[in-house]
């Protein structure tokens, strides 16, 4: 290629983009400008038309409103006058709920005579009846719960094997109410509770298995009365048990007598009882009893006790802690008569509040 043809070549690609850029601008200049199509303004009757349909939807809009306020109005009415109706009806329908328990606490409480004394409070109601039989003297408190605080056991002292009365327990907690629970064995000059022992759902000394003809009793956390003899710790903890003490032997399960154990039958005789038991309805009933003659009163044997009970009507009965160890509490003051002359220094206490 010789030096002409190079640069002829060479202006043709410096001038090329500048050819293509004169052109474009030619088209343009040259193209017909878009058609712009008129729009036709909208005509006064269409105007006026839309005007009457948004008015009449207003007007229906407002009497649509005015209808539901009237008929909320209505409903408010209504709602009150049933509100006000059901409230009258409440007194009856609360009566009329109460009725059957109001008939069969008449008759279990038939069968224990009249109270010499009751406490009622938001808490409990407890009445207490004196009984004189050929051999003893009875105290029964029957008690029906109202609260979940009313009910509680306690231990006799803040350390283990540490005792109290029931008294100085009923007056350290402030019960109106009070009685011994569970045995115990004495270990120099302490006291142990014995066999399983429950306070605020801890076990005392762990879960010990029922031997011995021992039971656990005690209440769980809708206070109701559980017990029974425990081979296994799983089965006890279904009851969810609140607190409890043990002893031995059952006396009434299901409203049926239970086999009292020989060794009980004459192990003493007759002594100093004290009986935890409770109703289909859930009230309970302690039976305490003097003996040992103290006031002339030799004791009670076990049978007798069960007889006693099934009279009295109760489902469930537990035979706690007698003897020297029997001691009841009602309003401060001390309604049986212990047979120590005194009341004795104890590891567990039921406990009940006002």
């Amino acid at each position: 290629m010789n030096s002409i043809q190079f640069l002829n070549r060479l202006m043709l690609l410096v001038i090329a983009p500048f050819i293509g850029i004169l052109i474009a601008v030619m088209l343009i200049v040259n193209k017909e400008p878009p058609v712009i199509e008129p729009v036709e303004a909208p005509k006064l009757v269409e105007v006026e038309q839309a005007h009457e349909k948004i008015a009449a939807a207003l007007t229906t809009s407002t009497e649509l409103a005015k209808t539901a306020s009237e008929n909320i109005e209505s409903s408010y009415t209504v709602y009150n006058e049933t509100t006000e109706l059901v409230s009258s009806l409440l007194p009856v329908i609360k009566k009329a709920l109460e009725y059957p328990y109001a008939i069969y606490d008449k008759k279990i409480s038939g069968k224990l005579g009249t109270p010499s004394s009751t406490i009622n409070s938001s808490k409990l109601r407890a009445q207490l009846y004196y009984k004189s039989y050929e051999n003893f003297k009875g105290y029964l408190v029957k008690i029906k719960l109202k609260d979940s605080s009313a009910v509680d056991m306690v231990l006799g002292g803040d350390e283990p094997g540490d005792a109290m009365t029931t008294l100085q327990a009923a007056k350290a907690y402030g019960a109106a109410v009070a009685v011994n629970a569970g045995g115990f064995a004495d270990s120099g000059s302490k006291r142990y509770p014995l066999g399983t022992t429950i306070i605020d759902s801890e076990y005392v000394n762990g879960f010990q298995p029922s031997k011995n003809d021992l039971f656990f009793a005690g209440f769980n956390s809708q206070n109701e009365l559980i017990g029974g003899k425990f081979t296994d710790k799983e089965k006890l903890d279904k009851l969810k048990p609140r607190f409890g003490a043990s002893f031995v032997p059952i006396l009434i399960q299901n409203g049926k007598k239970q086999t009292i154990p020989s060794k009980w039958q004459t192990s003493p005789s007759r002594a100093p009882r004290v009986v935890l038991a409770n109703y289909k309805d859930d009230q309970l009933l302690l039976f305490v009893t003097d003996g040992y003659n103290t006031n002339d009163s030799a004791g009670a044997t076990l049978a007798e006790m069960q007889d006693l009970l099934q009279q009295f009507g109760v489902v469930s009965a537990y035979n706690m802690d007698g003897g020297g160890s029997a001691s009841l509490i009602f309003n401060g003051s001390i309604i049986n008569s212990p047979s120590d002359g005194q009341l004795r220094k104890l590891p567990t206490h039921l406990l009940f509040f006002k």
